[in-house]
């Protein structure tokens, strides 16, 4: 089933009706649809009320909750732990994983980052045969530090040899600080659906954050983020340019000789991250744009 993605972005009331999301303006319903329909809601406006019901169904649901800030940026994020049957029996997995088995599946997501970075540079009629050229030179672990180097050469063909990526800029930063949180909310997500714990990641290891993996895991999805926000006529992140975010999640992929919405094939993905940790000589596999 195609998961929908809604981003609440005026002052709202929300409650569950019927098994359904109800979102009221000024006492009017404005807005409803099934929480089984839902995978990502994101609430946007200071002024949203919102039942604990609501919270409940989402996250019997899988649904993923964003919290935005007063600029309208991703904040936060909630995600059931329980989702999955055998969660307790993932998480001992997780918590099992060599260092050496570790150390492949991060090499493996590194090679993958730096290919669609050079996709998205080909995409966008740029050279990418500078990134090409590191993708076998990286090592396991990354110990050569191959994803830094791919980022100093990256940005400047991308954009331009002033650039330089602030999370705390507007304009272009602020764009894919946007997309960059709603692709991670899609990849925790299908973390919590297959039954890992998010926060115990591969490379990240911060003890603040609460979804390590599900950064370790989107990283070479950042590059999508990308080629939509280059491709965007306005700099400003606004409803017109989010909505380009939004739309990514349903973008068609292609994944395992098959061609779906992105958000499914994020399950899919994950699923088969989960055989990675039992079978170690497994090679990940990821989405592919079309």
């Amino acid at each position: 089933m195609i998961k929908r993605t809604i981003e609440v972005s005026h002052q709202a009331y929300l409650k569950k009706q019927l098994g359904q999301l109800v979102i009221e303006q000024q006492g009017e319903m404005v807005g409803k649809m099934p929480f089984e329909d839902l995978g990502v809601l994101i609430l946007t406006h200071p002024q949203i009320t919102i039942t604990q019901s609501v919270l409940s169904a989402c996250t019997e649901n899988n649904v993923a909750l964003i919290h935005c800030d007063q600029s309208h940026l991703p904040t936060g994020l909630t995600l059931p732990l329980s989702s999955h049957s055998l969660h307790s029996k993932v998480i001992r997995l997780q918590t099992k994983l060599g260092k050496v088995r570790s150390k492949q599946l991060w090499q493996q997501i590194v090679r993958e980052k730096i290919f669609q970075q050079a996709e998205t540079l080909r995409r966008l009629n740029k050279n990418q045969k500078p990134l090409i050229a590191l993708i076998n030179k990286v090592k396991s672990a990354d110990s050569s530090n191959m994803e830094a180097q791919a980022a100093q050469r990256y940005w400047k063909l991308l954009v331009n040899k002033d650039f330089r990526r602030n999370p705390d800029a507007d304009g272009i930063n602020a764009q894919l600080n946007y997309g960059y949180a709603i692709v991670r909310a899609m990849v925790a997500r299908a973390l919590v659906g297959t039954g890992f714990h998010p926060g115990l990641g591969l490379n990240h290891s911060n003890q603040y954050n609460a979804y390590c993996l599900a950064d370790d895991l989107m990283e070479p999805f950042r590059a999508w983020v990308d080629e939509v926000t280059l491709n965007q006529t306005e700099e400003n992140l606004n409803h017109s340019t989010k909505s380009k975010y939004l739309d990514l999640l349903a973008k068609t992929v292609f994944f395992e000789e098959k061609k779906m919405p992105l958000m499914m094939a994020a399950g899919r993905m994950t699923a088969l991250f989960k055989q990675a940790y039992e079978d170690k000589h497994l090679i990940l596999n990821f989405p592919q744009r079309i």
